[in-house]
């Protein structure tokens, strides 16, 4: 891995002048180091199954050391291994009652919920955050979380009245993190020069990132991390060509570290696309959607997705205009035989490659579609769930208002045994009823068919029969959290406020019963689709 950094350093300074026609020799070397990309991911596996190894034999002090190494591991490479480390983390902590490990424990979760897109979660999870909990260097880190959220807030609204207010907000929370990296650090180079390119003072940000990029200590992530954005500032001077070298190394670095949550090999796909070397870009550009559905970003797959047909459309233009060069040529030549069969292989060729171009931008369209459509139920769902949220919340926050009022009156009227008739008259039972009610009824407005078609997976006789004013059954209201997206036994006990084991059972007496098989269950009650 190091002789990695190594030979990508002496590459950048094999060709910095930074203004150059971009090299084919270096997109020759990424071709190779993509072919090798399996053996590199298969070191990353024996990595993780090693630590794993010695930490179950050498078994730090608490769990959540042990938690976090892991997570150090999968953060960059695999969204979900990382978020349910991340959420180890979080509940260790909790059972330490140790607050500052938990701060930090969420500061992790918030950096995977964001490579994923998801927005509102970071700010829901950083938004519980007391920094007075914090060290000086974790304080850092949160910090450059939240300016990354803003920046890339900034990103995917790229307008001129919210995205100048982002990276404004972005500006001030680096200012915060600059405060408290040591000048000799790699974060502070390379955030002064990040928050320099967001500011639009490209000349101060290129002296930045030249210094970081010759120093020969730098990881391959780092490497990567610094090529990727100083490739940036080329692109906005019209630097196609110095752009591309950068995102090479780039995407070299991101390869050989096993990186998957990046952004290098979209970056440099679309350049080439848009410089016509349509072959290179459509390779690039599936590798990139490859690693994006592998780290699971949701985000970065829609974003794939939208330009991969463009690619393939292209390539299949590109192979008309060819089949209608050799058509004319044809016209034209000799009539020989020789020739014309000679002709009419090339053409057979020609045509069979468009058969294979138009399969592929079929089933590249195909899997958009599905993207959107899951994309398009999830954000019905959230939608429906953040109102029933909030009217649930405004009946709590009303009735306590009209037990605060009844308790201070009774207070002021001295009516003690009142306020302590009051308070035994509340019935908690009730009220979880009334919350899984309400559950019920925005589930099955949500889902108005889920009874009748979880019932068709039953014989008649083993279908559920609900009784009178009954919504949904306990077996129905689990199967329910689980089409919600909500798989954990754990979870769904909490919520139901079962034992796992009671969750377990039932879900087991349900599958027995099904006539479809048992590991086929759960996957046919996903299909189910909303309204």
């Amino acid at each position: 891995m190091r002789a990695g950094v190594i030979f990508l350093f002496f590459c950048f300074h094999s060709f910095f002048g930074f203004s150059q026609k971009y090299n084919p020799a270096l997109l020759g070397q990424l071709d190779s180091v993509i072919v090798e990309s399996p053996h590199y991911d298969q070191e990353k596996v024996k990595k993780i199954s090693a630590l794993h190894g010695a930490l179950l034999d050498n078994p730090p002090l608490s769990r959540y050391d042990y938690y976090l190494e892991l997570y150090k591991e999968y953060y960059i490479f695999n969204y979900d291994s990382a978020y349910v480390y991340a959420r180890l983390m979080q509940q260790m902590a909790a059972l330490e009652k140790n607050d500052s490990r938990l701060t930090y424990a969420k500061i992790k979760t918030g950096f995977i919920l964001l490579s994923s897109g998801m927005f509102k979660e970071v700010f829901d999870t950083l938004g519980t955050i007391d920094l007075k909990l914090l060290p000086q260097d974790q304080k850092a880190e949160y910090y450059t979380l939240m300016a990354r959220c803003y920046y890339d807030l900034a990103d995917y609204d790229h307008d001129d009245f919210y995205a100048p207010r982002h990276n404004q907000k972005g500006n001030q929370y680096l200012d915060s993190s600059l405060q408290l990296f040591p000048p000799s650090c790699f974060e502070y180079s390379y955030y002064n020069g990040l928050k320099n390119i967001r500011s639009g003072h490209m000349a101060e940000a290129l002296n930045y990132f030249h210094k970081l990029i010759q120093q020969k200590d730098l990881s391959l992530h780092e490497l990567a991390l610094t090529a990727s954005t100083l490739s940036d500032i080329y692109i906005r001077n019209g630097q196609t060509d110095t752009a591309i070298n950068l995102l090479v190394r780039a995407a070299m670095a991101d390869i050989q570290s096993s990186t998957k949550e990046t952004s290098a090999m979209f970056n440099l796909a679309s350049l080439l696309f848009k410089s016509g070397e349509l072959q290179r870009a459509s390779v690039y550009i599936q590798k990139a959607v490859n690693d994006a559905v592998f780290y699971g970003a949701r985000q970065r797959k829609v974003q794939l997705s939208a330009i991969l047909p463009l690619i393939e459309a292209e390539r299949i233009k590109d192979v008309e205009n060819q089949k209608q060069i050799l058509i004319n040529y044809a016209a034209g030549a000799t009539f020989t035989l020789l020739v014309v069969t000679i002709l009419a292989i090339i053409i057979f060729r020609q045509v069979n490659k468009l058969k294979l171009a138009k399969k592929i931008i079929t089933d590249a369209n195909e899997q958009q579609h599905l993207i959107n459509n899951k994309l398009t139920e999830a954000n019905k769902i959230k939608e429906e769930y953040i109102g029933y949220f909030f009217n649930v919340n405004s009946d709590f926050f009303a009735k306590i208002e009209r037990f605060k009022k009844l308790v201070d009156q009774k207070i002021s009227d001295r009516k003690f045994e009142e306020i302590k008739f009051l308070v035994n008259a509340i019935n908690l039972k009730q009220e979880k009823e009334e919350i899984l009610k309400n559950f019920d009824k925005v589930f099955l407005k949500l889902f108005p068919d889920f009874v009748a078609e979880f019932n068709a997976l039953f014989k008649k006789e083993d279908q559920i029969k609900l009784k009178d004013n009954e919504l949904l059954s306990t077996d129905l209201r689990i199967f329910a959290l689980i089409r919600m997206g909500i798989h954990d036994n754990e979870k769904i006990a909490s919520i139901l406020e079962y034992s796992v084991n009671t969750v377990y059972t039932y879900k087991t007496k349900i599958k027995n019963k099904s006539i479809v098989p048992n590991d086929e269950f759960e996957h046919r009650i996903m299909e189910i689709k909303t309204m």
